[in-house]
């Protein structure tokens, strides 16, 4: 799961949301629960959106304190983040090649708005990459 830590404050009559490794990126709610809702739906949705610029995508710190929660982003987001960096400086092309696909599939695997991988291609794609998959419901 990728996650990345989140400070949850209490701001006059609302929580406030914001991401130490993430400024740009901030959030809030009259609940804390709708707080965390909010802040999934806005971190997948600027991680996506700066993925898609090229824009460095930071990896999670480990932060953690009284008012520190993890905020997981949305799979499709993280499978495409996480591909990329598996990838490194190798090219799309060359691990297509690994993987016996087209270049156009592999390339939509990176892209978090087309990126729809069944378990067994994600599970090939970590064999590629000498990693396992882990699934789990929280």
């Amino acid at each position: 799961m990728l996650a990345y830590p989140a400070c949850i404050e209490k701001n006059d009559d609302a929580f406030l949301v914001t991401f130490p490794d993430l400024e740009n990126i901030v959030a809030s709610g009259i609940t804390v629960e709708e707080a965390v809702q909010n802040a999934e739906e806005a971190l997948s949705g600027c991680l996506a959106s700066d993925f898609e610029r090229n824009f460095n995508i930071p990896d999670p710190s480990d932060i953690s304190g009284k008012h520190i929660h993890l905020i997981a982003v949305a799979p499709h987001v993280a499978v495409a983040i996480m591909l990329r960096k598996l990838r490194a400086d190798k090219s799309q092309a060359e691990i297509a090649r690994k993987l016996n696909i087209a270049y156009q599939v592999y390339q939509r695997l990176e892209n978090p708005r087309k990126a729809n991988p069944t378990v067994k291609t994600l599970e090939k794609i970590a064999r590629v990459f000498g990693k396992r998959v882990e699934l789990g419901f929280v």
